[in-house]
């Protein structure tokens, strides 16, 4: 980084530490003005920054505009910052006397060995490993804005107290702000947990529970169409569909090691720490479900790849506070599969998982919006969250990194972002706010199938252990469609609409014409509705534009009288006369090579 951009937001350190600056900015006003409230914590994030706090009131609009109005006059008041350190003891009784019970906490969870810092700024002094600017001076008060306020679980545990977070924004210049709040307001347009419901794709019921969408009839109609299609191009690529229970007992996760690594995250019925009962739980993968495929019987190094295929439901018990829509839910169908493969094959293999995963992207039109990272596990911690040993991570993320290295990927690498049994190409993607989520992932496993005890007769006759390529496809269904849903701003490409065309007969006396057309368009295999309601024709096409319908048939008496239909394109609003028979024509194309 060059060094006049070095004090940039171009420079990711000094864009965090800047708005982890205004984060105590917002703290220190909140202190100013409700002295009772209690201090949590406040990070600053990709789009700004939070701070969580115990309020015995809730934020309003009114709060944040006070709240706001006291940090721009804090910034104007120029305040350095200045570091300090103290033991542990004298920090714990500092933050007892200033009736701060969470920095407390914060302090007693420190390693015994851990520098306890602090920032002080003028009258506010706050616990903070740091880093921050040397002034409140140095941010732009016109420049900064609270948005929200939202509930967060302390340390986000559902079992903890509530507490109220209060998100922000900040940046250099007042116009960048702008532009940032401009496109904050388009965000919330396309934010598919608004859109989605209101053009009845999914809905949530408070009496079935957070994080379990009901898929209304638009949205199942997607995904479906999805999964088909998935299913069909696995197939073509030599993938074996499969079919497996959704719960399994105790046994077969204790082989597996989710027993040991991923219990909280997994929904058990019976008591997990009773031997002596019989204990179920739903599945959070499908993984060791499917090695029972290759179990089933011996096999041969002439039996290997075995791609096994699966469109999975699968069970994850996240905490309320990471739900969100349809990005992330407690149930959700994905495109599950597992490659067991021979060592020589690996890279082979690993390329066509790519590949997949990229054709099928590119086909939705995600693909431009993808980036990738090559998740490592954690030296620093081996014990309690990985399988294996530090050598065959060395030497499975060795050959992972070349393979990556060969396919031209451009990576960044997340440390202690691995699977517990090994390291993984996540495909990253951004929602309409800049949230970044994990789409897809492609992993090596060189340890679970000897856990298994999967085997093979090699060439020269002896046993030999496969590895394993877990991977996705498409990833979760009702996360793409979310993704879907905010790309096309609720207009879906019409392969995937789950309506393509609505036929509108102008009057009563040309209704048996619209369902005559109606009829041969579904003979065609197209999703047709037929709108026969007695109003006006304006009426109609407002609905369906609104209703992103792909294309809209009007049919009138010269219509109807030509044996024609007038084509009107929700893209560009024309409308153009034609026979019915272009007209498929055209709808055929589109459809068959998946135009967006």
């Amino acid at each position: 980084m060059s060094e006049e951009k070095k004090y940039t937001f171009e420079n990711p350190e000094y864009r965090d530490t800047y708005r982890h600056t205004v984060s105590h900015i917002l703290a220190q006003a909140v202190k100013r003005l409700y002295p009772e409230v209690k201090l949590a914590i406040g990070p600053a994030i990709e789009t700004g920054f939070y701070y969580d706090f115990d309020a015995p009131f809730s934020f309003t609009q009114e709060h944040l505009d006070a709240i706001e109005a006291e940090m721009k006059k804090i910034c104007k008041e120029k305040l350095p910052l200045e570091r300090f350190e103290l033991p542990r003891e004298e920090a714990i009784k500092f933050m007892e006397e200033k009736d701060e019970p969470y920095k407390v906490e914060l302090i007693n969870d420190l390693p015994e060995d851990a520098v306890i810092s602090f920032y002080k700024q003028g009258d506010f002094t706050d616990l903070c490993a740091g880093p921050h600017l040397d002034s409140t001076g140095r941010v732009k008060a016109n420049a900064l804005k609270l948005t929200s306020a939202t509930g967060a679980y302390w340390r986000g545990d559902s079992n903890r107290k509530m507490l109220q977070r209060v998100y922000g924004t900040a940046f250099p210049k007042k116009d960048e702000l702008d532009a940032f709040l401009t496109a904050q307001a388009e965000a919330r347009k396309r934010d598919h947990n608004k859109l989605g419901r209101e053009l009845e794709y999914f809905t949530t019921v408070d009496s079935i529970g957070q994080g379990l969408p009901v898929m209304l009839p638009k949205g199942a109609r997607v995904i479906q169409l999805l999964q088909r299609w998935v299913e069909d191009e696995e197939q073509k690529r030599g993938y074996y569909l499969t079919k497996t229970p959704m719960m399994a007992k105790s046994d077969l996760y204790k082989i597996s090691g989710h027993w040991d690594h991923y219990l909280d995250g997994m929904f058990v019925m019976g008591d997990p720490h009773d031997e002596k009962s019989e204990c179920f739980a739903l599945r959070p993968m499908t993984c060791p479900f499917q090695y029972q495929v290759f179990l089933n019987r011996q096999r041969s190094y002439r039996d290997l790849p075995m791609r096994l295929g699966e469109t999975s439901t699968l069970f994850r018990n996240e905490d309320s506070g990471e739900m969100h829509g349809l990005i992330r839910v407690r149930q959700f169908t994905i495109s599950e599969g597992h490659l067991i493969i021979r060592p020589d094959q690996l890279e082979e293999e690993f390329r066509g998982c790519f590949e997949l995963a990229k054709d099928m992207m590119e086909t939705l039109g995600l693909w431009e919006d993808c980036s990738f990272r090559f998740s490592q596990w954690d030296p620093a911690n081996p014990s309690n969250k990985y399988e294996g040993e530090a050598e065959q991570w060395n030497e499975a993320q060795e050959i992972m990194g070349n393979i990556l290295d060969h396919l031209g990927i451009d990576y960044e690498i997340g440390i202690g972002e691995a699977a517990f049994y090994g390291p993984k190409l996540d495909i990253q993607i951004k929602n309409v706010f800049g949230k970044e989520d994990t789409l897809i992932t492609i992993q090596i496993d060189m340890l679970l199938a000897k856990k298994f005890g999967m085997e093979y007769i090699d060439s020269e006759g002896k046993k030999a252990t496969p590895y394993i390529i877990h991977r996705t496809s498409i990833g979760c269904y009702e996360r793409t469609l979310a993704l879907l849903i905010e790309k096309y701003a609720g207009a879906l490409p019409t392969w995937m609409a789950p309506e393509q065309v609505r036929v509108m007969p102008m009057t009563d006396r040309n209704r048996d014409y619209a369902e005559q057309i109606k009829s041969e368009l579904e003979k065609n295999g197209f999703r047709v509705t037929l709108d026969g309601r007695s109003e006006k024709i304006g009426y109609k096409i407002r609905e369906a534009q609104l209703e992103k319908v792909p294309y809209m048939l009007v049919l009138g008496d010269k219509e109807e009288e030509a044996g024609q239909v007038a084509m009107r394109d929700r893209k560009d609003g024309k409308t153009t006369v034609m026979p019915l028979s272009e007209f498929i024509e055209k709808l055929k194309f589109e459809v068959d090579h998946k135009l967006k």
